[in-house]
């Protein structure tokens, strides 16, 4: 198949706050808006958020939500200081693996999202 993009589709019940959270504190560009849905470019496809979902004040289960937002970055610990200064609470600021390191934060829905530096192939 010749796929031409890949996109994720993400439902959520707390919806304004979390267009706020991804426009205005991960700062991802829009693609487009519609009534009940705005599409993000995240590089090389979209993040597409949408009501319908479910909130959760706590990191929702994997039950709950198996997914993980993961935004590849070139140094973790400069993307958590400014992310921490537009006010992102950190469950971990840096967890390191032989892979690579994470740091692990929520959306207002509870969607868990990790920053990673993936170590050169």
């Amino acid at each position: 198949m010749n796929f031409k993009e890949f996109g994720t589709i993400l439902f959520v019940e707390q919806y304004e706050a979390c267009i706020n959270f991804y426009k205005n504190v991960l700062q991802l560009n829009v693609n487009f808006e519609k009534a009940d849905l705005v599409s993000f470019n995240v590089s090389d496809g979209y993040l597409m958020v949408e009501r319908g979902g479910f909130s959760s004040e706590n990191e929702k289960s994997r039950q709950q939500n198996p997914v993980v937002l993961r935004l590849d970055v070139n140094d973790v610990d400069e993307e958590v200081s400014i992310l921490e200064k537009h006010g992102v609470a950190f469950l971990n600021k840096r967890l390191e693996f032989e892979w690579g390191i994470i740091a692990v934060f929520l959306d207002p829905d509870g969607n868990r999202i990790e920053l990673g530096q993936i170590k050169e192939r």
